[in-house]
């Protein structure tokens, strides 16, 4: 039943048909505390259409900002929940640097949970978003350029690596 819901769910979020749609939902999917990442979604996209590369960056910063955004509103609305971990250097640390802590969204594992502390410890929403979406939009410019750099012919090594 899982499995089943799993697969239908990526193969909806994969459909190449809905292109930009496609790396929106994935890109806020993955900026919440749910482990999907959406670099290949991206990556995938601007390989098959070139002419997208900046609509894709824009809808995929777009889109996990939003994400980003959701977990600081859940930060926001748990304090009681983290209520034990106040002691912690990661708050002592989002205190003392506020907002533009907000930078490192981006990090894989930390991302995600730093904006729902930020969230917690009510930083600035505004600043928040906007650094949030700086680091979003940079890494995602990053990630694609250097993607694409690789040749195709390491690409299609590796889908047979992998056995496709």
């Amino acid at each position: 039943m899982i499995e089943t819901s799993i697969r239908w769910l990526l193969n909806l979020l994969a459909a190449p048909e809905v292109g930009l749609t496609s790396v929106f939902l994935v890109s806020f999917v993955s900026a919440t505390l749910l482990p999907l990442g959406s670099e290949p979604a991206v990556f995938a996209t601007i390989k098959a259409n070139p002419e997208l590369f900046w609509p894709a960056i824009i809808v995929a910063t777009g889109g996990n900002t939003l994400g980003g955004a959701v977990d600081y509103w859940m930060g926001y609305k748990a304090k009681s929940a983290f209520a034990k971990e106040r002691e912690s250097r990661w708050f002592a640390w989002l205190a003392r640097y506020g907002a533009k802590t907000m930078l490192l969204s981006w990090v894989p594992g930390i991302g995600d949970p730093l904006c729902t502390l930020g969230g917690w410890l009510k930083l600035p929403f505004w600043p928040c978003i906007a650094y949030m979406a700086m680091g979003k939009f940079l890494r995602y410019v990053m990630m694609t350029s250097v993607l694409l750099y690789v040749p195709d012919g390491a690409w299609k090594s590796l889908a047979h690596m992998l056995g496709g």
